[in-house]
Parts: structure tokens; C-alpha cells; sequence
């Protein structure tokens, strides 16, 4: 008798805790719904306030200005500014926190603030010791000291360090899988390996996803072992094969994980487009969006590097193919030039407004998601 009403208890039990379970998630799944339909009524609502002009501002991520920027941002609206390391190489915390938040204030949507701090040979704000004692280190060389809980606490204290400044866009991490390490984007690369390069994207963006500090894979679809589009035009001869089975494999880790942002480079690769660098490729944006399921924000690799200036014409022209091509945003040190060159082709009819606001839909969505407009 006792053993029946034992299993008789057991049996119930476990269906009350099996019904707590399923109901504890099904009121998650109506929360997220919830949140992500209250963000949505948001992005429709900010749209429809703008300017044509001010949408096309916000798909610009312009190198900060030297001068005045807090009153340039409150007369051009951009999307967001890039800070280098000579921002920081004579201000203090206190006063970048000051100059971001003044910059804000003037912003009808908060911009994105964003550097590449990589950690190892790209680091623009921890370079200086004021702002940390020592400079982040690359990834290969914090896995070699902590394996992957090192990656980990890397990626939590790295956007902590960024939040702290008012900063809440890293140009980072680096998803490309070097060949071997003569190639030039070996130095910034995790590793020769695609799987344990894509255990480091999924590990350090969800890291940065928790923090609501924007990650940025780049630089799509893989440097692999090319030159440096930095300097020169740079034709990449590697198979379709190739890619899909080594260089795009991070990226497919990032977005699982959920990554905001993806940076194409500007790499003529082949096999996806023969004629123009992946960053001025429709069929490159094409596969990202309808191959590999990103509804993020594609943002182009800076538009005043030579291996896009050196192959095509003015700066308004390579504007305006940008956004032909598919990108959400420009990181370019043109924003001025650009944002009247768009403007034009859009009243020109050479790209339909319905173009930008889509743009600007998956912009506002980040924003809002990560707490950049509140």
C-alpha cells in the first residue's frame, strides 16, 4: 500500500514540476513576443518622425570629426561615430564619458559609439594607460593563458570597459580564419582552425549579447590568406567549396549567437562576384541575407581604404553603390559627401526610399534592443 502511494506521489510530482517547467517557459516565450512587439511599434514610430534626410544619416557610421563633433552630430544626425586611438591618447575617462554624453544629447536617436578594440594589435583605448593599465591582449594569446573561460571573461570585462566609457559598439570580434601564419590577418585572427574560431565567436557574442555591448563580426565573408585591402586591391581565388566549408563557419556561429552586426571587406571574391569587392557585391549581400539567415546590420569595411577607393570613382559614387549593394551602414570617414550623395540618387529615383527604411528598420531594432535608444 505504502509503495503505491509512493509511485501515485512520484507520478504526481513529476507532472505538477512538468507543467511549472512548461508554463515558466511558455510565459518567457510571451515575454520575448511581447518585447519584441513593443520594439517594433517603437522602430515604425521613430521612422516615421524622420526626415528622408535623416534616415539616410542614420545608416552612416562616420569616423568621428577632429573638430567640434558634438555640434556636427546635431546638424548631420548620423548613425553613429568611430573613435581611433587618437581620441583617447590625450583625454581622460572622465572626459570621454563627458564628450559621449554631450554627443548624445544632441542625437534624436542615440548613435552608435563605436572602436576596434580587438585586443593584441588592435586596440584603440586600451593602448593607454590611463584608461587600463595594460592593453588588451589578442585572443590567442588569453585562450593560451585561460582557455576558454579565459575567452569568456575576456569578452565580459572587455564590454564592461567599454560601457564604462559611454562606448557601447565593438568593431570586434574578428571572425576571419587565417591559412597559416604568414598571411597578413594572422596577427588578428583566433586561429588556423574554423571550429575553435567559431566556438570563440559563439562564446565572446554571447558574452557581449549579455552585456548589451554591440558586437561586429568581420570581416565577411573571411580574409582567408589575402593582402591587405588597407592598401591595395586585393582579388581573393578561393573556391565557393572553400569558404562554406573553413571561412564562413564563424560567421554561421555569430549569427546562432545572435551577433547585431556583420563588417564585409572589400576582397573581390570570385566565386560569389568576380567584378566588385564583397562590400560593393549585391550577390555577396544576397548569400548573407537569404544563404545564411542574417537580418542584422551589415555595415561596409571603411570606404577611405584603398582597396575600394583604388577600384572604383568618386566618393559619391561608392556611396551610393554601397547602399545598391545591400549595406545597412557606411563606416566611412565621408559622411557629409555621402548622406547628400544618397540623398540625390533617392531623388533622383536611382534607389527607392522603401531601400533606405529598410536600412534604417534593422538600425533602430539594434538601437532599441540594446538599450542605445531608450
Amino acid at each position: 500500500m505504502k509503495k503505491r502511494l509512493l509511485r501515485t506521489f512520484s507520478i504526481v510530482l513529476a507532472v505538477i514540476i512538468s507543467l511549472s517547467v512548461s508554463l515558466s517557459v511558455t510565459s518567457q516565450a510571451y515575454a520575448i513576443e511581447g518585447k519584441d512587439k513593443e520594439i517594433e511599434s517603437r522602430v515604425e514610430e521613430i521612422l516615421k518622425s524622420m526626415t528622408l534626410s535623416e534616415k539616410i544619416a542614420q545608416m552612416l557610421l562616420v569616423s568621428i570629426p577632429k573638430q567640434k563633433p558634438q555640434a556636427t552630430q546635431e546638424k548631420w544626425q548620423f548613425g553613429g561615430y568611430i573613435l581611433f586611438a587618437d581620441s583617447f591618447e590625450k583625454s581622460t575617462p572622465t572626459k570621454i564619458r563627458k564628450k559621449i554624453k554631450g554627443i548624445q544629447k544632441v542625437s534624436k536617436a542615440n548613435m552608435f559609439i563605436a572602436v576596434d578594440e580587438e585586443g593584441g594589435t588592435v586596440v584603440r583605448v586600451s593602448k593607454f594607460k590611463q584608461f587600463r593599465k595594460t592593453p588588451y591582449k589578442s585572443p590567442r594569446e588569453v585562450y593560451k593563458a585561460g582557455d576558454w573561460q579565459g575567452i569568456q571573461d575576456d569578452a565580459r570585462w572587455k564590454s564592461n570597459f567599454l560601457k564604462n566609457l559611454e562606448i557601447n559598439t565593438n568593431l570586434a570580434p574578428v571572425a576571419d580564419v587565417a591559412y597559416s601564419k604568414k598571411d597578413y590577418i594572422y596577427s588578428r585572427a583566433f586561429s588556423t582552425s574554423a571550429s575553435s574560431t567559431s566556438k570563440f565567436i559563439r562564446l565572446s557574442v554571447t558574452e557581449m549579447n549579455k552585456r548589451n555591448c554591440v558586437s561586429t563580426l568581420k570581416h565577411f565573408p573571411g580574409y582567408g590568406n589575402n593582402g591587405d585591402t588597407h592598401k591595395d586591391v586585393i582579388v581573393d581565388k578561393h573556391s565557393k567549396e572553400d569558404f562554406e566549408s573553413k571561412d564562413l563557419k564563424p560567421f554561421e556561429a555569430g549569427i546562432k549567437a545572435g551577433v547585431p552586426m556583420i563588417m564585409v571587406n572589400h576582397n573581390i571574391v570570385k566565386c560569389f562576384d568576380s567584378k566588385n569587392t564583397a562590400s560593393m557585391s549585391y550577390k555577396v549581400h544576397k548569400y548573407l541575407r537569404e544563404e545564411m539567415g542574417f537580418d542584422g546590420i551589415i555595415v561596409t569595411d571603411s570606404l577611405g581604404m584603398s582597396g575600394v577607393k583604388n577600384k572604383y570613382g568618386s566618393k559619391e559614387e561608392i556611396a551610393v553603390k554601397a547602399v545598391k549593394a545591400g549595406n545597412d551602414m557606411l563606416c566611412t570617414p565621408y559622411g557629409i559627401t555621402s548622406r547628400i550623395a544618397i540623398r540625390k540618387a533617392v531623388m533622383d529615383g536611382e534607389i527607392k526610399e522603401s531601400r533606405i527604411d529598410s536600412s534604417v528598420r534593422r538600425i533602430l531594432r539594434v538601437k532599441l534592443k540594446y538599450g542605445i535608444i531608450k
